[in-house]
């Protein structure tokens, strides 16, 4: 198998067929594709195994994307939901899924949901080497980093086209981690794992000094790396400090390796933050991480929408993307709370893919604009067919515009006879 990834290709001056195939999606010339994966600012999650029906071009220049987290838990190990959800998280444009499963067979899970799925899938591999690691050796301790690199290799066969990897967790970031006294120390389960590790066997973390052995798996199958924050703010107080950012900066050396050995790599960001701390941190991962896309938990900008947290997810997220990160995590409804359902995992996608078009708009994406120009000109002319299939969610739109019942068809039960948009027409006219 050669080991020519489409950075290699963008750094021979050549242009793949997946390059011209993202280039048609988002209208723009396959040179800009090239030129924008050369450099690093641009990556395609796609396993050289996987042939996918809907890949997607993530990073500078192109509509922000959006992830939609799906998988089993401890308690709740049900193949069919999961199906459900990654079909939901689909049908409502999610442009990539994840799978986060802890409870099951976890490879049997991995691998049904793969085959399902035509969009970029992404998993989380310390998540199963661990967890196989507890139900073997009774401790998550005793992991090595064979068990590691076994689950990795095992998930790159499998299919899947980028993997969650935690290697800017260093001593050094813990040392600062402990001298920060955070309200919550690590709300990442993967940081969580790996610092249980770090601590009881009195080493550096696996993932660092190990990480050229990844680069190579990754650069066999094409896999693009999604670096982790293992430390992660999971509380708004917390944001920001000495631990978080110690990370960051290993994470832009780490990307720069990366990138020597032709892997793609993004760089994933906080999940708790004031809103006026999310412009600051999309400036340090740019500069620090050489431009690398940018993938956004949220961030959830208050620690108090338990229920709510898709809407503080979408408000944190518009705002990272307006300022330049170019991928957001869906947050649900569920969060902090419970293992989400296929109707949480709707509206997760719903609210962050009006996060993303929300900040497209202000970048400047191309044609961005131009559905916003069809909607208003929709409303204008009271086409309430054209304005219900212009909606992110059509059939909810076309539901409460069912239970309007209004007097006069081409107006609303909010203002009837007296709608703006009609009196001003017919005057103007």
């Amino acid at each position: 198998m050669k080991n020519i990834t489409q950075l290699t290709i963008a750094r021979e001056k050549k242009i793949s067929p997946l390059m011209r195939k993202v280039a048609r999606y988002e209208g723009v010339v396959p040179e800009f594709i090239r030129r924008g994966i050369e450099m690093g600012e641009i990556v395609i999650p796609s396993n050289r195994l996987r042939i996918l029906k809907k890949p997607c071009a993530i990073g500078r220049g192109l509509a922000t994307k959006v992830n939609a987290n799906i998988g089993t838990s401890i308690k709740h190990v049900n193949l069919k939901s999961e199906i459900l959800k990654l079909k939901t998280a689909r049908s409502y444009g999610a442009d990539t899924v994840m799978d986060l499963s802890t409870g099951g067979d976890l490879t049997k899970i991995r691998r049904t949901l793969i085959k399902h799925c035509d969009l970029p899938f992404g998993t989380v591999p310390i998540y199963e080497a661990a967890i196989k690691v507890a139900r073997r050796k009774k401790a998550i301790t005793k992991m090595t980093i064979d068990d590691i690199l076994d689950v990795i290799c095992l998930q790159a066969e499998d299919g899947v086209d980028f993997m969650t990897i935690h290697a800017g967790l260093t001593f050094r970031a813990l040392e600062n981690l402990k001298g920060e006294k955070r309200i919550l120390d690590v709300v990442s389960r993967g940081g969580a794992f790996l610092v249980t590790w770090m601590i009881s066997n009195g080493k550096e973390n696996m993932f660092y000094e190990h990480f050229d052995e990844i680069l190579k798996i990754a650069r066999r199958y094409d896999i693009t790396l999604s670096l982790g924050d293992a430390l992660r703010p999971g509380s708004i107080l917390d944001s920001t400090d000495s631990a978080q950012i110690e990370e960051l900066i290993v994470l832009g050396k780490l990307a720069a390796r990366a990138r020597k050995k032709d892997v793609q790599v993004i760089i994933e960001g906080p999940g708790h933050m004031r809103m006026d701390e999310i412009e600051a941190n999309v400036i340090l991962e740019k500069r620090l991480c050489h431009n690398a896309p940018f993938y956004v938990l949220g961030p959830l900008v208050t620690d108090i929408a338990s229920g709510y947290d898709h809407i503080a997810g979408a408000i944190g997220g518009a705002m990272a993307a307006a300022y330049g990160a170019d991928f957001l995590c869906y947050v649900t409804a569920s969060e902090h709370l419970c293992l989400p359902n296929a109707e949480d995992v709707k509206e997760g996608v719903i609210a962050s893919r009006i996060a993303a078009h929300a900040a497209d708009l202000v970048k400047g994406v191309k044609n961005a604009a131009c559905v916003d120009r069809d909607m208003s000109k929709a409303r204008k002319r009271r086409n309430w067919k054209k304005q219900i299939s212009l909606s992110i969610d059509s059939k909810k739109a076309y539901d409460l515009r069912k239970l309007s019942k209004p007097d006069i068809y081409d107006v609303c039960s909010m203002c009837g006879k007296y709608c703006a948009i009609k009196l001003v027409d017919k005057f103007l006219k």
